[in-house]
Parts: C-alpha cells; sequence; structure tokens
C-alpha cells in the first residue's frame, strides 16, 4: 500500500502536514508561512497552573490540528478528522485509507519516536505525522520536520498514536474529504480571515496569560522568580520556556520568522507596502526571541545568576510584548485591496 506522495520538509510539524496534505489534494498555491498565517497560528499563552514536565504549560502556537482546520475551512474544503477507542479500530481505518491511496495526518506521541534523536524524545503528545503508506509491517512515514521520509513498525506507530498523558492522541487521524483545487480569490480571501483571527487571538482574547498580554505577564511573573522560587527552580522554569520556545516544533522566534515570510507572501495577493513593514517588526520579534532563549539558558546553566540577570530576561519579554502589539495593532488597521 503507497499513496503517490511528495514529501516536503518544513519548519513545523503542523504547517508541513497541513501544506503537503493539501498540496496533495489540489491546493498548489499553498507554502508553509502561508498555511501558518491563514490558520492563525502565531500565539502566546503562560498557564502557570498548568504543568508539563514539571514547568508552567507555555504555548508558542494555537491549539494542535487548528492550523490544519482554519486552514481548510478558510479555503472551503472539508475535512475528515477520527478519535478513536481502540488500537485496533484506528489501524483498521488507516489501512482503508491507505488502500484508498489517501495519505493522512496522525496527530502523535514524540517520547517513542525512534527515529527521533534521543535528546529530543520528551513526552509531548502534539507532534504531527503523514502516513502515505506501508509496506510488510511497516508503515511510510512523511515528518515533515524531517529531510527525507521515514517509517515506523506498526507497534511502533501504535504506540505513539496511543500515547498517554496531556493532549492524548487517541489515535487521532485527518485528513482532507476531496481533492479541490482553489482559486486566488480564495487564497485572497483566506489570508484576510486569517490575518482578523490572529489579531483578536494576540490582542483581544480575554484574560491577562494569553496574546501580547500574556508575554508581558510572563516577563512580570520572571522578575519574582528567583525570590519566590529558588534559583534551582526559576532555572528550571526558564528552561522550560526554552523547551517549548525552541525544541517544541519552532517555537518562538521561529513562528515570527515564519509569520513574517507570511506577511511577504500575502503582499502578492494585497499590494499594500504596510505588509512588508510589518513583517519587518515581526522579524525584529523573532530575533528578540532568540536572545531571551540565550538569556533563559545562561541562567539555567549557572553562568548568570543575579536578580538583574533575571531583569535582564524580563525586559526581553517587555520589549517583545510591545513590539508584537504594535505590530498586530497595525495589521487591525489595514486597508486590504
Amino acid at each position: 500500500m503507497e499513496t503517490n506522495f511528495k514529501h516536503l520538509q518544513s519548519a513545523h510539524c503542523e504547517n508541513g502536514v497541513t501544506t503537503n496534505l493539501l498540496k496533495h489534494a489540489g491546493v498548489n498555491q499553498l507554502t508553509e508561512p502561508l498555511s501558518f498565517g491563514i490558520g492563525s497560528g502565531l500565539f502566546y499563552i503562560y498557564i502557570p497552573f498548568m504543568k508539563i514536565n514539571n514547568g508552567p504549560a507555555i504555548a508558542f502556537r494555537a491549539m494542535p490540528g487548528l492550523i490544519f482546520k482554519r486552514t481548510c475551512t478558510s479555503l472551503d474544503i472539508p475535512v475528515v478528522r477520527k478519535k478513536f477507542s481502540s488500537p485496533e479500530k484506528a489501524k483498521a481505518f488507516l489501512e482503508e485509507q491507505l488502500k484508498a491511496g489517501q495519505p493522512v495526518g496522525c496527530q502523535v506521541g514524540v517520547y517513542y519516536l525512534t527515529y527521533f534523536p534521543k535528546e529530543y524524545r520528551f513526552h509531548f503528545n502534539a507532534h504531527n505525522v503523514i502516513v502515505y503508506g506501508k509496506e510488510g509491517d511497516r508503515y511510510l512515514l512523511s515528518d515533515p520536520v524531517m529531510e527525507d521520509v521515514t517509517s515506523l513498525s506498526s507497534y511502533e506507530l501504535e504506540r505513539v498514536r496511543f500515547a498517554k498523558g496531556a493532549l492524548a492522541p487517541r489515535g487521532q487521524i485527518y485528513y482532507p474529504k476531496e481533492k479541490r483545487a482553489v482559486t486566488k480569490e480564495q487564497v485572497s480571501n483566506a489570508i484576510k480571515s486569517g490575518i482578523k483571527r490572529n489579531v483578536f487571538y494576540m490582542l483581544k482574547i480575554p484574560g491577562s496569560i494569553a496574546g501580547v498580554k500574556g508575554i508581558k505577564y510572563t516577563g512580570d511573573k520572571i522578575k519574582i522568580w528567583r525570590d519566590k522560587l529558588g534559583l534551582h527552580k526559576a532555572g528550571l522554569y526558564l528552561a522550560q520556556l526554552v523547551r517549548m520556545q525552541e525544541e517544541i516544533g519552532t517555537g518562538g522566534g521561529g513562528f515570527r520568522f515564519i509569520y513574517a515570510a507570511f506577511l511577504q507572501e500575502a503582499h502578492a495577493y494585497h499590494p499594500n507596502d504596510k505588509l512588508l513593514e510589518i513583517s519587518a517588526q515581526f522579524t525584529k520579534s523573532g530575533d528578540l526571541w532568540r536572545s531571551a532563549a540565550v538569556q533563559a539558558a545562561g541562567i539555567y546553566k549557572g553562568r548568570l545568576s543575579t536578580q538583574q540577570d533575571f531583569n535582564t530576561m524580563a525586559d526581553y519579554l517587555f520589549e517583545i510584548a510591545n513590539i508584537e502589539k504594535e505590530a498586530f495593532v497595525s495589521l487591525s488597521k489595514l486597508k486590504f485591496t
């Protein structure tokens, strides 16, 4: 069983799965930045009362599955999405689709992905791959963050599709229901709706822990972590921020660079030069996220330890919050052609 599927590497797993599945379905205009922007993938949230790997829950992206769902909805492409009560049912449905020539997206856990280097395997259940065929007992996989295609045995695939813990995938499978070309006008309208939705989630979402308010909120917390938590635990919390930013997908800085590329590509559909100016702001934000990660790593590794070091880390986040607020306010005022 093997579908006529073309593997394309991407920076982030769900962007790549979305782009590759939709290209297979006939949406040839799509790129990774367009998938990310149309799917309103840029986000930030800090949840102090939820712990992942003994640290606070921090996310730099929309909830798993939303980029694919929003992109397909914006382009008027129907979607099939299923979860399963048992591995047997999940396997039967998967093989039914492969026999029909349909590659499918799967949500999986990272910890038991045998083709990942050991240092990148930890308990995180929101990774996405495409299963596009089967040879003997091995399923053929396109993991978009890998350079080449790979494979897993039946046992290995079942293990990652039914990983336990937070965001347990429960065998989740998804794919476009039918092949369908889209027009330039559809992509143009999808870009507008994607930007409008992202403006809401970064500027207007209620509460203080999400969007640009959430970035500032995290900076406020970092300033008191050294005294409140002690140097060791505070360092672990900062390591968690770096892990969620740099090791899960592309994270903080990388997502800002992808969003900057999205706005540049959007300019071809909406030739307003303000898009290029705002794109440069997101590139600046991405650079600052990377600088913040270096500062956090220095604290975690013990090279930096004073209160001023924590203040410097917090100041990075305050500057990032200001830049992203200004950028999204500018996007909210943008006049599209």
